[in-house]
């Protein structure tokens, strides 16, 4: 489970190299790189079936990611993070607290953002608010040991699968051009995401993951 991913209150920022200012301006087109933290908020239900209070928690992961970026205007840019996705632990909780992990499941997130990019493409300080969707996409997941034995014990393997969703993203970030050379720039990303997980033995958990996201955005390479 994910994820998104995201995504706590503050975001990471990192020295990079950077751009003339024009990078910001209307009609340019620009890709990025850093790296992506997706950090999960996770509210579980409860596991049905016989055995009371079974609950789950969800792992962060970190990841090299990118972006595109597109200036529609002076202050609208289009930016569409790009990454091959995450990879999450989930843990038993509740009753299973401190047994260690029950499934692993791999999330794509896909994530159009708007933002509203404040003062003049030359401002050496541009707070943004962006807002958006995310589709995200469960895949790769599988049950462990543990969640066999709780499940179907001396049976199969018990599979999982996490039922992909579409999501609102809202995002809040700043970009600071310390001279023509560098800049520093953060941005953080809150999901409203719930998903269900449906075990191949017919339990079933919804979970709220509204995760968090904490992006360190690399330099901007402008080529339209």
């Amino acid at each position: 489970m994910n994820l998104s991913k995201p995504l706590l209150i503050a975001a990471a920022v990192m020295a990079v190299p950077a751009l003339p200012a024009f990078a910001q301006q209307a009609g340019t087109w620009s890709l990025s790189a850093g790296v992506t933290r997706i950090k999960p908020s996770v509210d579980s239900g409860t596991l049905t079936g016989s055995i009371p209070n079974v609950r789950v928690g969800v792992g962060n992961d970190t990841r090299v990611t990118g972006a595109l970026n597109y200036a529609a205007t002076d202050h609208l840019n289009l930016h569409l993070p790009l990454g091959l996705g995450f990879r999450h632990d989930v843990t038993g909780d509740g009753t299973l607290a401190g047994f260690g992990k029950v499934a692993d499941t791999r999330a794509l997130p896909i994530t159009l953002i708007g933002q509203y990019r404040f003062f003049e493409a030359d401002a050496k300080f541009r707070p943004y608010l962006g807002a958006g969707l995310s589709y995200v996409r469960f895949y790769k997941e599988q049950g462990s040991t543990l969640l066999t034995a709780l499940t179907n014990p001396g049976g199969p393997p018990t599979g999982v699968s996490f039922k992909s969703k579409l999501a609102p993203s809202f995002q809040l970030g700043a970009v600071y051009n310390l001279d023509e050379k560098w800049f520093v720039e953060g941005s953080y990303t809150k999901t409203l995401l719930k998903t269900r997980g449906t075990l191949s033995t017919g339990q079933t958990i919804d979970v709220v993951l509204d995760p968090n996201c904490f992006y360190e955005r690399g330099r901007p390479r402008p080529f339209m």
